[in-house]
């Protein structure tokens, strides 16, 4: 693993992204062992698509923390979320729009995350946004080590990085509507959850894929005759 992956594993192991919910979760994690699914996705979201490591650490760390960890349900739901199962869409959470509607008031953030207990709400969900004169009232300096971490990836940067390269290997492996999804995503068409669905028709891709298995069948069948 490079020294930077290496680094950003650290970071979202330990609770120290810079993403309040997604540390939060983390922290939870580590002394109870538990969160609920929805946020089991947002942190594997997180250090997949955001962090772009390889679902692989993640899951096995995960793994050894969930209290109610079964392998044969763990690994597969870890490679749904990370994108790698066949017949998924592409799940990128904004890790600020989730902490403002799963975490309104702060509460939970607030309870794992001690350093922003005094931060107000306007800033709780992303903290990197306080002036300095803030941060010093609220006793959380940003990048001090007795403060809290800057965030660290950028959400926009890391999110379209995300996005452009699933788009490409998708297409590459030729997955039913990746090309024209993918064009879409260049030209800046920021139509959402409907149109992704309508391009990456499951479906499509389930029939693409029988009839993919069936051909091989054949081929497999005939190489045995002869």
């Amino acid at each position: 693993m490079a020294e930077v992956e290496a680094e950003r594993l650290a970071a979202w192991c330990r609770g120290r992204t810079g993403y309040p919910l997604v540390d939060a979760c983390m922290r939870c994690l580590n002394t109870t062992g538990w969160l609920t699914f929805r946020m089991r996705c947002l942190v594997v979201s997180f250090a997949c698509y955001h962090l772009w490591l390889h679902w692989r650490a993640p899951a096995v760390w995960l793994a050894q923390r969930f209290i109610d960890f079964e392998p044969g349900i763990h690994f597969s739901q870890i490679q749904m979320q990370a994108g790698t199962a066949e017949f998924v869409e592409m799940r990128v959470y904004n890790p600020a729009k989730q902490a403002a509607e799963q975490d309104p008031q702060g509460k939970f953030i607030r309870r794992w995350v001690p350093e922003l207990r005094r931060v107000p709400a306007q800033y709780v969900h992303e903290p990197h946004k306080m002036p300095v004169s803030v941060q010093r009232e609220s006793g959380c300096l940003l990048g001090e080590a007795e403060g809290y971490p800057m965030p660290v990836v950028v959400h926009k940067d890391a999110y379209d990085h995300a996005k452009r390269r699933l788009m490409e290997a998708r297409q590459t492996m030729g997955y039913p509507g990746a090309a024209k999804a993918a064009g879409a995503h260049t030209a800046g068409s920021r139509k959402r959850r409907a149109d992704e669905r309508d391009s990456h028709d499951i479906g499509t891709m389930m029939r693409a894929a029988a009839a993919a298995a069936a051909a091989a069948a054949a081929a497999a069948a005939a190489a045995a005759v002869a």
